[in-house]
């Protein structure tokens, strides 16, 4: 089973703390970041919600998050073209739509002193990742992906964020993030949609001999861009109008002689949708985008 599923007295217990607009039915515009206006199917539990992720007094993007295990299943976003350039200066922020103690529905600075003891029953806080030394904050949306600086920033919250391995990190996910803004500048011609989620482990995060953030064993994503250049050379032109990858979430093994254990695979939307069914707890009508992003295809 996976590891959202721990106890339903915690998640009855979440449940009735979390407040607030924390989507039940998508609104029209958190539908704007979703592949004809339609999220993943397959993926349900008490314990996860919808965020409509707000910044700025604009709607960013959506992201699935689990209340229970304090991680994104997902993060759904429309890429933007940029040279990748990254923010300085920015704080990590939580998510108000998951506390009952805030009147906002945008995304905050984390406060000063004990102040979110008041929310991080629902979610993750910064003391979370303070003394995990395996791990650090690997965002789902990642600002390489956003041109604006408000869309950049607002990838800056934990609800976006979820335990790496530093090399995983930094080595794999990173590079494989910038070959996909790079195909999408040069080849995407329309919007380009993009869904990067996670697979269970069972290992956590614990702080105070709690169970506190879920550590994904892999981490995943597609996109979607049916309006794409046809003369595109043909090692990108095949994966277009949709293609996807997936990689370890582990340090790299030093002792395996391939050396390769955790590296990027490519591969098909389709292919990616099977794996993941073998792979992690998702219903065998699981998919991510409709028709697996075949124009015409419901």
């Amino acid at each position: 089973m996976a590891f959202w599923v721990q106890t339903f007295l915690l998640v009855n217990l979440v449940t009735s703390a979390v407040r607030g607009r924390v989507e039940k039915e998508l609104s029209s515009e958190c539908r704007q970041f979703l592949y004809m206006q339609t999220p993943p199917t397959g993926l349900e539990h008490p314990s996860l919600r919808f965020i409509c992720q707000r910044y700025n007094k604009r709607t960013r993007y959506l992201t699935l998050y689990n209340t229970v295990d304090h991680v994104p299943v997902y993060s759904a976003y429309t890429f933007k073209r940029s040279a990748g350039q990254t923010c300085v200066d920015v704080p990590w922020m939580y998510e108000p739509q998951l506390s009952t103690y805030s009147d906002t529905d945008e995304m905050q600075p984390f406060p000063r002193g004990y102040m979110h003891m008041d929310f991080e029953d629902a979610q993750a806080v910064l003391d979370d990742y303070t003394n995990a030394v395996l791990y650090e904050r690997g965002t789902l949306n990642p600002e390489e992906h956003q041109d604006e600086p408000d869309d950049k920033a607002s990838t800056y919250t934990l609800t976006n964020v979820v335990p790496m391995t530093p090399d995983f990190n930094n080595r794999v996910w990173n590079k494989q993030e910038n070959i996909i803004r790079k195909r999408l500048n040069n080849y995407c011609r329309g919007t380009a949609y993009i869904v990067t989620g996670i697979t269970t482990s069972g290992k956590i995060i614990r702080r105070e001999n709690m169970n506190r953030v879920a550590v994904p064993r892999y981490i995943w994503s597609a996109y979607c861009c049916i309006d794409y250049d046809n003369n595109a050379p043909f090692s990108e032109r095949y994966k277009f109008p949709s293609f996807a990858h997936y990689g370890l979430n582990e340090e790299e093994d030093n002792n395996n002689n391939n050396n390769n254990n955790n590296e990027v695979v490519e591969i098909s939307v389709q292919e990616l949708k099977e794996f993941l069914k073998k792979t992690t707890f998702v219903e065998q009508n699981f998919r991510i985008f409709v028709g697996d992003c075949v124009p015409g295809v419901q």
